[in-house]
């Protein structure tokens, strides 16, 4: 079985930690601090978990994440880093599966909510797992375009969607599996994209609110 949920946990922790708890993140209005909170809570509090993608239960889930974050930064982070083994997304079951792109996807949050920054070079195993999940996030939210477009990333295949009757695909959105992937969850500015096609649909795609 691969590691690479554990991986990218540890590598969140240690950069949480070298980057302090006042630094941007490409989360909107997030510091790492704020981004640390969110981690363990998705971890430790199943009941306020609910908020993180039901707005009903969004204002609980931000009183119980501000609590968290008001406690000592280095604490925090030590949770991050080591979740207890009773939780529902990060027991030794569930823990590939739920969190190799949660953690990939907010170790870039941290690591591009500057200004320097560049993609990393990852193995061909978690491209691959990256590459899944970006195929699932074009056919979640290019859904509704009235407009074929293809996904592509070299080496690892292709992705048609949006309108499935439209002929040949008017936009071709490619990149490597991570980029598509931070792009299609709503991290548009911040990813190396090529994407070709008419410039109104290019520029619908760089500016869609796609939720992660």
């Amino acid at each position: 079985m691969s590691d690479y949920a554990r991986r990218e946990r540890a590598a969140v922790a240690d950069l949480l930690l070298a980057t302090g708890p006042d630094a941007p993140t490409l989360c909107a209005g997030w510091t790492t601090r704020d981004l640390a909170a969110h981690l363990v809570i998705r971890d430790r509090r199943p009941d306020a978990s609910a908020g993180i993608v039901l707005p009903r239960f969004a204002a609980y889930t931000e009183r119980i994440r501000t609590a968290k974050a008001a406690e000592p930064y280095e604490r925090v982070v030590e949770e991050v880093r080591t979740p207890p083994w009773w939780s529902p997304v990060s027991n030794p079951l569930t823990d590939e599966l739920t969190n190799t792109v949660e953690f990939f996807i907010h170790h870039e949050d941290i690591r591009r909510g500057g200004p320097d920054w560049a993609p990393r070079s990852l193995d061909a195993g978690e491209a691959r797992a990256l590459w899944r999940a970006a195929r699932f996030n074009a056919r979640l939210r290019l859904r509704r375009m009235r407009s074929a477009v293809l996904v592509r990333a070299d080496g690892f295949g292709e992705q048609r969607v949006g309108a499935p009757d439209a002929g040949s695909p008017a936009v071709v959105l490619s990149g490597e599996p991570g980029e598509l992937l931070l792009f299609l969850s709503g991290r548009q500015r911040a990813t190396r994209v090529q994407i070709e096609g008419p410039a109104a649909i290019k520029d619908k795609l760089r500016t869609a609110a796609f939720g992660m």
